[in-house]
Order: structure tokens, then C-alpha cells, then sequence
């Protein structure tokens, strides 16, 4: 009785290990098939595209800058006396030349008389000494007139000449001073806030002034870049012109104006490590105010045919930049990617892609290798973004 119970417990153990491995073996396949009939059951991810695009690209440097009036005048006093007219408003645009403060005329007015009245007196003693002078001329040959008048008379047509002369410079100085009573614009400019008030005595000392003129058209930004770009910028400036943007350090980043570099500072600045450089803006717009802060943009270089994508689409990894790249099945897979240079909206890749593909830049989050994708015709936002990313052109930051 004992070998029958053993056999069939034998048979029981092996019966048991046959059932396991025929439940093991349908365990390993049911994922693959679940997966594959899940892949198949779940919709395709809505996803926008963009395509890959040669372009000729601008490349930027950007810095922080200043604004600064093109020429600042502080207009003051050069004669003592009571101002009595300001003959501009302030803010107001004035020309060179125009009138803008009158101070108390007439006692250089009286001055200048009194200077043309001594030039008439000397120049009258001047003629009749001369007129002396030819009669003792005439007289010394007949012994009717000494040597030692001749010689008199002729020292004093000298002198009065001489007299005549210090009033000729009298005068000049007294129409001079006459002259400063009038204050008039050195430069084309616009007016400040009024410092003095008619009525009040203005002397040449003051130190406050009248008003304070700056030209704002055009108008100066002084900005900075890292010292390890000056190869680069100068390398621009011999070849031409350079081409700088000042932009609003607003969100929007808008182009306040667009101007010229006019130098780069003579020395370097061993404490930040910046160059320092002046950029001249035409500002007809009047979009740039002296002391405004901006982002200024120097175009260092355009690259030629450049590949570009939106910035959108690229995602950072563990190995690097890639992007989801569409492909002709409608499913995306992941491609690295090397990137040159790129903006809030544009960037240069120079190795992983090639013209003509499209890569996905929205729902990237949802996206992995084999993902089946479904594009979405693009919306008039999505138009106008796209169309920004085209005109924005890629930038290294500096400040």
C-alpha cells in the first residue's frame, strides 16, 4: 500500500510543475500582446509641428546699456544781471540759436555807447594830430619848425592811433557783453525743467544754471559685453559698419531702435572683465530717453544657411539636447541633437537633423520613442509665433 501512495504523489508533484509552466509561459506573452493591443486601441497624441529650415541667421551679442543724451549743455549765465524773460516752456524742442533767456540790457548797452564815444573822441584828436604833423613836416626844410617838434607831433599820432585801437577793443568787448544778455540755444536739443525764474539776479558764478539742454536725435547708448568678445566685435567693426538693437528690458523684449556702433572703449575694465562700447541711435521715434536702462543687441556675425528649429522643441536629457521627430508612420522618435546658438524662440542646430523634417514642439511631456502622434493644423497664434521665430534671430548672452 505504501509504493502506490508514493507513485501518486510523484505524479501529483509533476502534474503541479506542468500546470506552473504552462502558466509561466502564457504570463511571459500576455504583456507583449496587452502592450501591443494597447498600442493599438490608445488615440493618437495631438501634437504641433514645425519644420527643420535653412536660413541665413544673425548672430547677436547682448549687454546691458545706458542711455545717454548725444550732447548735455547746462546754459548759464555769462553776464550779471536781472533776468527778465524766459522765452522757452519747458520740454520744449529749440533749435541752435534760439532765443531762451533775456537778462537786464542796458547797462551794457551804456557801456557799449560809452566805448563808441571814446573811439569818436580819439579818432578826432588822432585826425587833427596828423594834420600837425604834415604842417611840421612841411615847415622843418624851411628852419621853421625844429627837428625835435617833427619828431613830438609824430610820437603823438602814434599815440592816439594806438588809443584809437584800445577803443576799437573796447567796443568789441562791450558788444560782447551786450551779446550775453541774450541767451540763446548752443545746440538743438530739448529743454529741461526752468532752474530760475524772471526776476531773479543771474551772475556768471552761478553753478546752477538756467536750464539744461540735451539733444536726444540722435542719441548715445553705452553698454558692456565680456572682455573675451573683443576679438570678435573688433573683428566686425574693420569689416564695416556694425549693427546694434536696443530693446526694452520689458517681458516683450520689443526693438526700441536701431543704430551703429560708434567705438569701443580704450581700455578694458580689469574689475568686471567688460568691454565698454558707444552705440549711436537716430531715435526719430524718440523711444530712447537719456539714463534709460535697455538690453542693447550687437550683431556679431549671420550665419549662412544655418539649420533652425523653435526653441520649443528642444528637451535636455541625461545625454544631451534631443528632439521628438515625426516620422512617416506618424509616430516620433527621439533624435540628439547639437545646438550652436539659440533664443526664447529660435534656435541653430548644427548636427542630428536635416532640412525638410518636422519636430514636434508641443505635448512633448506625453511623447516617448514609438509614440503615435496626430498633427494639428496650425492656429493663427501658432502662425504668429512661428513667424516671430523666423525674424528672431539667435544671441549669446552677455552682460
Amino acid at each position: 500500500m505504501r509504493i502506490p501512495l508514493q507513485m501518486s504523489r510523484t505524479r501529483l508533484v509533476m502534474g503541479a510543475a506542468g500546470i506552473a509552466a504552462v502558466v509561466l509561459f502564457a504570463w511571459l506573452l500576455a504583456p507583449a500582446h496587452a502592450r501591443s493591443a494597447h498600442q493599438e486601441a490608445s488615440p493618437a497624441i495631438e501634437v504641433s509641428t514645425a519644420p527643420v529650415v535653412p536660413r541665413n541667421v544673425p548672430i547677436y551679442l547682448e549687454g546691458l546699456g545706458t542711455v545717454q543724451a548725444f550732447y548735455t549743455v547746462k546754459v548759464t549765465a555769462q553776464v550779471n544781471g536781472q533776468l527778465t524773460k524766459v522765452a522757452f516752456v519747458e520740454g520744449q524742442q529749440v533749435k541752435r540759436g534760439q532765443l531762451l533767456a533775456q537778462i537786464d540790457p542796458r547797462p551794457y548797452q551804456a557801456a557799449l555807447d560809452g566805448a563808441r564815444a571814446a573811439l569818436a573822441k580819439d579818432t578826432a584828436q588822432l585826425a587833427d594830430a596828423r594834420k600837425d604833423l604834415a604842417r611840421y613836416v612841411y615847415l622843418e626844410p624851411k628852419k621853421l619848425a625844429s627837428q625835435q617838434q617833427v619828431d613830438t607831433q609824430r610820437a603823438l599820432v602814434a599815440q592816439l592811433k594806438a588809443q584809437t585801437e584800445a577803443d576799437q577793443a573796447a567796443i568789441e568787448s562791450a558788444a560782447t557783453e551786450l551779446s550775453y544778455t541774450r541767451i540763446t540755444s548752443p545746440i538743438n536739443g530739448r529743454t529741461g525743467i526752468r532752474l530760475v525764474d524772471p526776476g531773479n539776479i543771474v551772475h556768471s558764478t552761478d553753478t546752477t544754471g538756467i536750464v539744461v539742454l540735451t539733444q536726444l536725435q540722435p542719441i548715445t547708448a553705452i553698454f558692456t559685453l565680456p572682455e573675451d568678445t573683443f576679438e570678435a566685435v573688433a573683428g566686425a567693426m574693420a569689416k564695416g559698419p556694425v549693427d546694434v538693437l536696443a530693446t526694452s528690458q520689458e517681458g516683450d523684449g520689443s526693438v526700441l531702435d536701431q543704430g551703429t556702433v560708434k567705438l569701443i572703449d580704450n581700455q578694458i575694465d580689469q574689475t568686471t572683465g567688460t568691454i565698454r562700447l558707444k552705440a549711436v541711435f537716430p531715435n526719430t521715434g524718440l523711444k530712447l530717453w537719456p539714463g534709460q536702462f535697455v538690453n542693447v543687441r550687437l550683431r556679431e556675425r549671420t550665419d549662412e544657411n544655418a539649420l533652425t528649429v523653435p526653441a520649443a522643441a528642444l528637451q535636455r536629457g541625461p545625454d544631451g539636447m534631443f528632439v521628438f521627430v515625426v516620422q512617416p508612420d506618424s509616430t516620433v522618435a527621439m533624435q540628439p541633437v547639437e545646438v550652436a546658438n539659440n533664443s526664447e524662440s529660435l534656435a541653430i542646430v548644427t548636427k542630428g537633423l536635416r532640412a525638410g523634417q518636422r519636430v514636434v514642439t508641443t505635448n512633448l511631456f506625453r511623447l516617448q520613442p514609438g509614440t503615435r502622434v496626430r498633427v494639428l493644423a496650425p492656429s493663427p497664434a501658432n502662425a504668429a509665433a512661428a513667424s516671430a521665430a523666423r525674424t528672431e534671430a539667435p544671441r549669446h548672452q552677455a552682460s
